[in-house]
């Protein structure tokens, strides 16, 4: 049989996509970036993920583990210049979701997205490792271990575990099934498949390792440590890499064992504004060096940002406001095929549907609190900083005594402002993209860069030689602030060559001792620093799992044979 009938047979006709056309999301990056695929394959458990790996090893064909596709660096999607055919497996179907040790721990499948884990632990007063913006689209757990994602919690760091089950292809080009999760389950992959989907296992005593944790080691102490001149988190930190942590596809990833937090009884957001960033960093000083309690996170925004977020993202702010963020992942599956059908009607320009939704947005009366605003015409820095529990009165008493010399103010959100700041922060992300496909015929290029600046950088507000300003149309300026991990988006002037503008910017952050990626990961935009390298190729020796990650070999073996 050819292999695409073998994959068949596994998954079933409807699971094996070889059109061009309905593979596209697949083959398509959530930004940028695109591929061709042999096919795409969509097993519904475990066991058929397991099935299908066998059958594309035999045939000696590229895998590509694909969870949700959100990533913004085209690291989860086909390139070019393989050697051999190349299959992207999708996990989102295998979407088990365990809780165990009474809801202290989590087992996460390939599908089980950031969004069901917190609905989920939401039941039980538990929350997730981690908090991040793509949640809302469909982020996956395990999607967000293989790239050490960051996310906007101060107290717990990247998503990062020790436990895991994974299939791995060694240097003697042989596929195994490693069970690292700290839970015996059998010998062989079927027994250790079967006893972990029916649960054949006692739930609640499931040993603990201490020597192999499910969460970031000391990052509280690393976070608070503010003098020294490494930055707090990023994707190539060598201490972070372990395993399916930050595999970015080099393992097929089956299940992740991830430590759960519970959950605190208050919280308050505290919105801050100040026209000098000097005044931001005092405070991010004080506050991890001398509070008790940290943080729970602390969002920043600058004023351009804040205006264009308000104008060119209205429309996603009053979806998320009005339905939650349970419709999302469902409307932006709309958006995509509604893109795909009109894109063969040549009446219609691409990204009609996001470019109609931007002309409706004009009707829809301004939704910021009326605080916010006030602020906005006052100051061109803004804060939010959450805190919980007896944190609450540290901060309000810390706040109270420091605007009395500082310049600056600030207020205590009601639930509503903080759900609305919180979202209006959160749409920042797609505001570049937005201008990009409204103004596609003066084609604007966006250049994304999202970089993580040494603890101990008292200057981090970002200050361009006038060559690099008179080539930028729009920058914005938001990010994880108490963490020092900056998103900076430049919207380019017409004309301008972004692959330059990035050349200068790099060099620019170098200098500085910053390191990027800080969050996105490498993908197929960045080149992999030389710890991420030999991850990979410990991972991965024969390079059969998504070759060309962070700008490497495509070939087998990686070349060397």
């Amino acid at each position: 049989m050819s292999v695409v009938e073998e994959l068949t047979e596994i998954v079933g006709k409807h699971n094996v996509i070889t059109s061009k056309e309905r593979s596209r999301p697949y083959r398509e990056g959530y930004r940028s970036g695109k591929g061709d695929a042999l096919a795409v394959v969509k097993p519904a458990d475990l066991m058929e993920l397991w099935h299908v790996l066998e059958v594309l090893h035999k045939n000696n064909i590229i895998i590509l583990m694909q969870a949700a596709n959100t990533g913004l660096t085209e690291g989860s999607i086909p390139a070019s210049g393989y050697d051999r055919d190349i299959v992207v497996v999708n996990g989102m179907r295998i979407k088990g979701l365990q809780l165990i040790n009474n809801n202290e721990q989590v087992l996460a499948f390939p599908g089980t997205t950031l969004h069901k884990l917190e609905e989920t632990l939401d039941d039980v007063d538990r929350e997730p490792h981690s908090v991040i913006g793509s949640s809302n689209i469909g982020a996956t757990v395990v999607g967000g271990v293989n790239n050490n994602s960051g996310g906007a919690l101060i107290q717990r760091g990247p998503a990062y575990t020790e436990l895991a089950l994974y299939a791995q292809i060694d240097e003697n080009d042989e596929l195994h099934l490693v069970n690292h999760l700290g839970i015996d389950l059998g010998d062989t992959p079927e027994e250790i498949i079967t006893n972990l989907e029916n649960r054949n296992f006692d739930i609640n005593n499931v040993e603990r390792d201490d020597n192999h944790v499910a969460h970031m080691r000391d990052y509280e102490a690393r976070v608070r440590d503010v003098d020294v001149s490494e930055p707090t988190r990023y994707n190539a930190n060598p201490k972070e890499l372990y395993e399916v942590s930050g595999a970015a596809g080099k393992l097929a990833t089956f299940a992740v064992r991830m430590d759960t937090y519970p959950k605190a009884d208050a919280s308050q957001v505290f919105y801050i504004g100040t026209n000098d960033p000097d005044v931001l960093e005092k405070m991010r000083r004080h506050i991890m060096t001398e509070f008790k309690h940290l943080p729970v996170s602390g969002e920043y925004m600058h004023r351009e940002a804040y205006d264009l977020a308000k104008k060119y993202g209205k429309d996603s702010l009053v979806v998320i406001d009005t339905l939650g963020t349970d419709a999302l992942p469902y409307l932006f599956n709309m958006r995509a095929t509604a893109e795909r059908i009109l894109d063969h009607i040549p009446t219609f320009k691409p990204y009609f549907p996001d470019r109609m939704l931007q002309t409706m947005s004009h009707a829809i009366p301004n939704q910021l609190p009326k605080r916010m605003e006030q602020y906005r015409d006052r100051y061109q820095h803004y804060l939010q900083l959450k805190m919980e529990g007896d944190g609450i009165d540290e901060a309000r008493a810390y706040l109270k005594e420091f605007f009395k010399t500082e310049e600056g103010d600030y207020f205590e959100c009601t639930p509503h402002e903080a759900k609305v700041a919180a979202t209006h922060r959160y749409v920042t992300a797609s505001v570049a993209i937005r201008l990009e496909e409204v103004f596609q015929d003066d084609n604007l290029e966006i250049l994304p860069i999202d970089v993580a600046l040494p603890r101990n950088e008292f200057n981090w507000f970002e200050h361009l030689p006038k060559e690099l300003e008179d080539k930028i149309q729009y920058k914005l300026y938001y990010g994880h602030f108490l963490d020092h991990v900056m998103h900076q988006d430049y919207v380019l002037k017409k004309g301008v060559d972004a692959h330059e503008v990035k050349e200068e910017m790099l060099k620019i952050f170098d200098e500085r001792g910053a390191i990027y990626p800080a969050e996105h990961n490498v993908g197929h935009m960045y080149k992999a620093a030389p710890a991420l390298v030999e991850h990979y190729h410990k991972n991965d020796p024969t390079n059969s799992f998504n070759p060309g990650i962070g700008k490497t070999s495509t070939l087998k073996y990686y070349g060397n044979y």
